[in-house]
């Protein structure tokens, strides 16, 4: 369990100096909500920060440099803003459960003495006392520092030291820290956090790979693009074939033209759904569906996971679907957050339809300043928003009316 109350973005392409829900330096910020939209014209830096959540994502898989070149990044200069000197760096303001203390992750890339990214600065930090400033309990510089034992240990910027510490010495200054201290149990807390961000999921759904036929590998979550989705559904058949069974009749009532899906499975394993549509006697298998179909069942089996993942960040969900299907998509996302710490959803989108079912409070504005970088604003923060909802005017319905671009600088 475990959610993002805020992040703070500095040098990372058009996002030089950006700031999402509560900080460390800013706690009268209200935090991030379970479901959060973020919206803006197009070059505004939507995708620059759904890759920033995925460049955090592979930095903890293949380490920093090669997260600078994966996914068409290009390398290090390539992603620094234009014009900053120094590093790229990422702070997650993060709470386990609304009973827990925040942990602030905190972590600087940037070139070493011959230019290849390194991880320059790593750091966690968590209050000890319900009161007061939060001590560190791991601190690298360049891979050397420390990290502390225990749940109530740390030390604090004037040297006070809490707990035992630990010197530590990483051999790969390209290699997160918490992965490697997260993988022993001495470290429970780094453990817990590491945990909580390998449950990342970043979707780029790609109906042609959800079309590919699959050895029998029953799978328990999605991949990246949904090329595994009949595994998934091998693997809930397996699991508890009841119970998938009334997951696979809440989807169903929710995929338009659908009258039934029901898995069949094969000599070899294999299992395969197959979807009923109105007006037609024979089943279509997946490889047969439309693109809208596809994809909204996987995001509907993505919601309906056993055990969930605990941030999702879907980009743009409108692609593909007819436009009437976006509002019930965004209120069974909201629906599905809920209030609690289990999961928390990242969405950008162009469409106003789906940002209409969001409330203000949910949404993110994304506009270019003079300098040509990127700002965050709360939708509800812009006075206009609170004046025209009044007025019964919906969110998305503003957006569309282009009130947002004319506040930019």
């Amino acid at each position: 369990m475990g959610k993002i109350e805020g992040i703070k973005i500095q040098n990372y392409g058009v996002l030089k100096d950006v700031v999402l829900g509560r900080i460390r330096e800013n706690q009268k910020a209200r935090a991030l909500g379970n479901l959060v939209a973020v919206i803006g014209p197009s070059g505004n830096g939507k995708s620059t920060l759904a890759d920033a959540f995925g460049f955090i994502a592979d930095c903890l898989e293949m380490g920093v440099e090669a997260a600078c070149d994966a996914n068409n990044r290009g390398g290090f200069e390539k992603l620094i803003s234009q014009g900053a000197a120094g590093s790229i760096s990422f702070e997650l303001y993060y709470r386990e459960s609304h009973k827990t203390r925040p942990i602030t992750y905190e972590i600087e890339i940037g070139p070493d003495d011959v230019g290849r990214p390194c991880v320059r600065q790593e750091r966690l930090r968590q209050r000890i006392e319900k009161y007061g400033r939060p001590k560190s309990f791991m601190h690298l510089l360049e891979g050397a520092g420390y990290a502390f034992e225990g749940n109530d240990s740390g030390q604090g910027d004037d040297g006070s030291i809490t707990g035992k510490k630990i010197d530590v010495q990483l051999s790969d200054i390209r290699r997160l820290g918490i992965v490697t201290l997260g993988a022993m149990k001495q470290y429970e807390r780094i453990e817990k956090f590491l945990g909580f961000l390998k449950s990342w999921y970043l979707c780029y759904f790609s109906p042609d790979a959800a079309r590919r036929l699959q050895t029998a590998a029953p799978q328990a979550y999605l991949d990246r693009i949904g090329s595994n989705i009949n595994n998934v559904a091998q693997y809930m058949y397996r699991e508890n074939k009841r119970e998938f069974e009334k997951v696979l009749q809440e989807i169903q009532s929710k995929l338009p033209g659908i009258e039934k899906i029901e898995p069949q499975k094969f000599d070899n394993g294999q299992m395969m759904l197959r979807f009923y549509e109105k007006g037609f006697e024979e089943p279509f298998y997946s490889q047969r569906m439309s693109d809208g179909t596809l994809k909204l069942f996987a995001y509907y089996l993505l919601l309906h996971e056993k055990n969930p993942r605990q941030l999702v960040f879907i980009e743009e969900p409108e692609n593909g679907l007819y436009h009437h299907y976006l509002g019930e998509l965004a209120e069974e996302m909201k629906n599905n957050v809920g209030s609690g710490f289990s999961k928390q959803l990242f969405i950008t989108t162009h469409s106003p339809f789906f940002v209409n079912a969001l409330g203000p409070d949910d949404v993110w504005v994304l506009t270019k300043k003079r300098d040509g970088c990127s700002e965050a604003k709360r939708a509800s923060e812009y006075a206009f928003v609170r004046e025209l909802a009044e007025e019964g005017v919906a969110l998305g319905d503003m957006w569309y009316s282009k009130y947002f671009e004319d506040t930019e600088e």
